[in-house]
């Protein structure tokens, strides 16, 4: 079952730090990062050849162009202003594409250009900073970061629903599921102790750097793994978080826990624990949800559209790769489990000053007592991590999966 989303116990009191022993102001202007990362063609690019983001996005707004006939919507985050231009095609009277980075001027470029300047205004500023004469009736918004929350930008979405958005106006999207699972992956784990051997030699050139050993496994092991996840190395049904963007509050996003219990299906190496998302958009006449509720099994068919009366689609293991892939955090300690054992924890994730998190992970098997923990941190400039080794092939397909050739991984960030 879906765990929803808690009040929070206490105001966060601001966010943490991304890297011990370092203070917000001497920290680079992760800000200025970010917006000039999104200000590139080659960024934009990566996100609009994504046929999976794209086509599902034009789909819920097309499919349900009775929500955007005679409306004003405001997208925020335009971009390129792809889903302004969506909005107008549907029949929008106005849409208001808000792009904080230099990309604006691209995206005014390309409305000119395909005859929609009329109805698709560009503003290049932050979404906090608009005023219009008017609330909205709908925001659109492709907000959505690596493990859904990562990049931070999912709390600009709810500043626009609270200051720009009219009372009882639709979000696309307006709910999302944040999923986690227990995997194997001898080769992957291997990789990041192959790593540590460095910092173990005692005569580098004649220097001992032993001493940095520790502090490298911290660093190593804090890093999230990014891309695809073979299906028949998850070794539980994931457990899921709900989050309701039309209700919840921006304390709910810097500070949340995902508590779980899986069961295991087969014995294994428990080296972390695989994260994607899920997200919905609340059309009158199609619903279109990213993704299908969490499947009974991991190797679950997906469903036809006609047996739902939606269109589902995910960014899980079983699904078709987007741009989002999928992301692993590991433990620094693999735990041993069986078939039937339970796994029990947490991740509890806090908002840090790098547009990303400290996920605070603890798991333990409740049969034999053994425990592991990690700190997983997440930034805005999160790259994509390639490690030479596949996944584990020897062992044999887990948890119901058909076993698979791996997806290929995805290519470096430029």
């Amino acid at each position: 079952a879906h765990t929803p989303m808690p009040e929070p116990d206490a105001p966060s009191g601001g966010v943490l730090p991304a890297i011990d022993g370092l203070v917000a102001d001497v920290l680079p202007d992760k800000d200025k990062m970010y917006f000039n990362d999104y200000s590139t063609l080659v960024q934009q690019q990566g996100m609009l050849q994504d046929q999976v983001r794209t086509s599902i996005y034009q789909f819920a707004i097309l499919e349900n162009a009775a929500d955007f006939r005679g409306k004003r919507v405001l997208d925020v985050g335009a971009g390129t202003g792809i889903l302004s231009f969506f909005a107008a095609r549907a029949g929008a009277a106005r849409v208001f594409a808000v792009e904080a980075s230099g990309m604006a001027r691209h995206a005014e470029q390309l409305a000119a250009a395909n005859g929609l300047a009329g109805e698709v205004s560009v503003l290049n500023q932050r979404v906090e900073d608009v005023e219009l004469d008017e609330r909205v009736d709908i925001l659109i918004s492709e907000l959505l970061g690596i493990a859904l929350v990562n990049e931070r930008m999912l709390e600009s979405y709810l500043v626009a629903r609270d200051r720009l958005l009219k009372p009882g106006g639709k979000m696309y999207p307006d709910q999302a599921v944040l999923y986690a699972a227990p995997f194997t992956d001898a080769a992957l784990y291997a990789e990041q102790q192959q790593k540590l051997h460095f910092w173990a030699q005692t005569s580098f050139y004649g220097v001992d750097l032993s001493s940095l050993q520790e502090s490298a496994e911290r660093f190593y092991f804090s890093q999230p793994v990014v891309g695809p996840v073979a299906p028949h190395s998850l070794l539980a049904a994931p457990a899921a978080l709900e989050f309701d963007f039309t209700t919840m509050t921006i304390g709910q996003l810097q500070k949340f826990e995902l508590p779980f219990s899986f069961v295991v299906t087969g014995m294994a190496q428990l080296h972390g624990f695989a994260l994607w998302f899920d997200c919905r958009f609340p059309g009158s006449h199609r619903q279109v949800q990213l993704a299908r509720p969490a499947p009974a099994e991991a190797g679950a068919p997906p469903l036809h559209p006609s047996a739902c009366g939606q269109v589902q689609l995910s960014t899980g293991p079983n699904e078709p790769l987007t741009h989002w892939y999928q992301v692993r955090a590991l433990l620094k300690s693999p735990i041993a489990v069986g078939g039937g054992h339970t796994v029990t924890g947490t991740m509890v994730w806090e908002a840090n000053d790098a547009r990303g998190y400290n996920v605070h992970i603890t798991a333990r098997n409740a049969n034999t007592g053994v425990d592991a923990s990690n700190v997983l941190v997440t930034q805005c400039a999160l790259h994509h991590f390639q490690y030479s080794s596949q996944t584990s092939q020897s062992s044999p397909p887990l948890f119901g999966a058909a076993a698979t050739a791996p997806l290929p991984l995805p290519e470096e960030e430029p």
